[in-house]
């Protein structure tokens, strides 16, 4: 009876992991079995904390959107407020980015957030 030789399937999935473990520090870019483990670990984390990134970006969008409104006599959650109010649906990172590059057309939208407050 034949047997199976690995040789070239065991060197390709090798070369596969070191080429994902490469910048790594130290063995576990060279040598395959810490290459793997650390692989495998990075491929965990990575999935975990893509999730995060989404609650990371929408607070970063909230910090700049409260710093602007501030700056233009309100706070974030009563301008949130008063759009909402004003059927206006701007998602959060339009307005952070506005908050940053065009604060005219911010303002108009604070504007339109103090007329639905006020009355």
């Amino acid at each position: 009876m034949s047997r199976v030789k690995k040789g070239v399937t065991k060197h390709q999935r090798h070369k596969k992991i070191l080429k994902l473990a490469k910048g790594y520090r130290g063995s576990k870019s060279k040598l395959f079995r810490p290459a793997n483990e650390q692989v495998l670990k990075s491929l965990a984390y990575s999935y975990a904390h893509r999730k995060d990134n989404k609650s990371n970006f929408r607070k970063l969008w909230i910090a700049r959107i409260n710093a602007a409104a501030r700056m233009n006599g309100m706070s974030y959650s009563r301008m949130m407020n008063g759009l909402k109010k004003a059927g206006v649906s701007v998602n959060r990172k339009i307005l952070a980015e506005l908050a940053i590059s065009d604060a005219a057309a911010f303002t108009e939208f604070v504007n339109v957030a103090k007329v639905q407050i006020n009355g």
